[in-house]
């Protein structure tokens, strides 16, 4: 059985918060918590819920207030007992999620973390004396993408896509519903095989490497892999139709996205811009169009709500501009 979105969130993230947090929650109206983003929580200030473009907090009477200043302030102990139930008492075991910044939790939700960054070079070795932490909300949106499987494949056939939008829009939502109506096959579409390089553990929500989240019975995850290396690992051994990755823009995702071309494959990838003529400013993303890397671009808005497609570009159809 599906459990509602406020069921899960009650019993996957609220879970971990520290007991004196997990109580005020128990107050707070399905209706807010149906389109919880995030809850954020930083040593000595308010818990912080953020609620589409709004935020909210719990006073410690468990009311849910808009004037964050009347908000339960959260304590030091608050912090680390929240952190100790994401590690299962044990950082040393989650060493390599703290050297990224964040712990995924099962349902794919992600912890970021803050704190004093310990550094090694030009590395990052581990994080700590904490002073912070973001619960991400994952949350499957089925079918959100399926007005643009017309697009991305015309005639039954995937083609090369860009999708485009500035942050917090829905993109990375969308890449997860394309990835599954490509890999199971939707209407004149044949199911393909698909790889997800998920560098940030966002579209799969990978917890100990297993998807959290629906990506297709077709789907292999390259999970908290550099989006380049997974690429190339991809085209070397798992045998993908298609590609999906997340934000390109470092030259080596450049490069990478030529190879797979060069191998038949197509891709699908996001970028953070505002417009297409923000994209051809960068001059790595402007040599891509320019090459006819992609044949898509899918631009996104958050108005009137995020995922609203504002549009559609073909260049196969035109002069990249």
């Amino acid at each position: 059985m599906v459990l509602p979105q406020t069921a899960v969130l009650r019993t996957e993230i609220t879970a971990y918060l520290a007991p004196n947090i997990r109580k005020l929650f128990c107050g707070v109206e399905d209706r807010l918590l149906s389109h919880l983003e995030e809850i954020r929580l930083r040593c000595n200030q308010p818990l912080v819920l953020r609620v589409g473009d709004k935020e909210y907090s719990i006073d410690r009477h468990g009311r849910v207030v808009t004037d964050l200043k009347q908000g339960y302030l959260v304590s030091r102990e608050d912090l680390y007992r929240s952190i100790a139930s994401i590690s299962d008492n044990s950082l040393y075991a989650f060493e390599e999620e703290i050297r990224r910044g964040f712990i995924t939790i099962p349902g794919g939700h992600r912890v970021g973390l803050a704190g004093q960054v310990v550094v090694s070079g030009q590395e990052v070795k581990t994080m700590k004396d904490f002073s912070g932490l973001c619960f991400r909300v994952a949350r499957e949106v089925p079918d959100c993408a399926l007005g643009l499987i017309s697009q991305v494949a015309p005639r039954g056939t995937p083609v090369s896509s860009l999708i485009i939008s500035p942050p917090r829009c829905g993109k990375t939502t969308m890449l997860r519903d394309l990835a599954r109506l490509l890999s199971d096959g939707s209407g004149s579409v044949p199911p393909h095989n698909v790889v997800v390089v998920d560098e940030r553990s966002e579209i799969a929500g990978c917890y100990q490497g297993i998807p959290q989240l629906n990506v297709g019975m077709r789907t292999d995850v390259l999970d908290a892999c550099p989006k380049a290396l997974g690429m190339m690992m991809a085209i070397r051994s798992l045998s993908p139709q298609i590609i999906i990755t997340d934000e390109i823009g470092r030259r080596e995702d450049v490069e990478a996205i030529g190879e797979c071309l060069h191998a038949g494959i197509t891709v699908i990838a996001s970028i953070h811009a505002r417009n297409v003529e923000e994209l051809r400013g960068r001059p790595l993303i402007r040599k891509l169009l320019d090459e006819g890397a992609f044949q898509r671009g899918i631009v996104l808005t958050r108005q009137p709500r995020p995922g609203r497609i504002q549009e559609i570009i073909r260049w196969d159809e035109s002069c990249c501009g």
